[in-house]
């Protein structure tokens, strides 16, 4: 392996799946500028994240549509002729 290549900076940062609002805390070396008290008092950095293990439907068996800007929507009006030849 080659020498010097991994981070030396690791400390525990606390991860927060912004959809269901679960936090877990695991080391990391990623910057970030919001911190959060955790369960045992103390200020730690804070990585807010879009889906984790915890919301995933992979990992839950819970098909849930996360539909930002209404996109599906959009998808639907686009293609909707073509919907519409298949049903006929």
């Amino acid at each position: 392996m080659k020498k010097d290549i991994h981070p030396k900076n690791y400390r525990l940062v606390v991860f927060k799946d912004m959809s269901n609002e679960q936090t877990f805390m695991s080391r990391s070396t990623i910057n970030t500028k919001d911190t959060i008290v955790w369960e045992d008092g103390k200020e730690y950095p804070l990585v807010k994240l879009e889906i984790s293990s915890t919301s995933h439907p992979f990992y839950t068996g819970k098909m849930k549509l996360v539909d930002s800007a209404g996109r599906v929507d959009k998808f639907n009006n686009k293609y909707k002729k073509f919907f519409e030849k298949k049903e006929k």
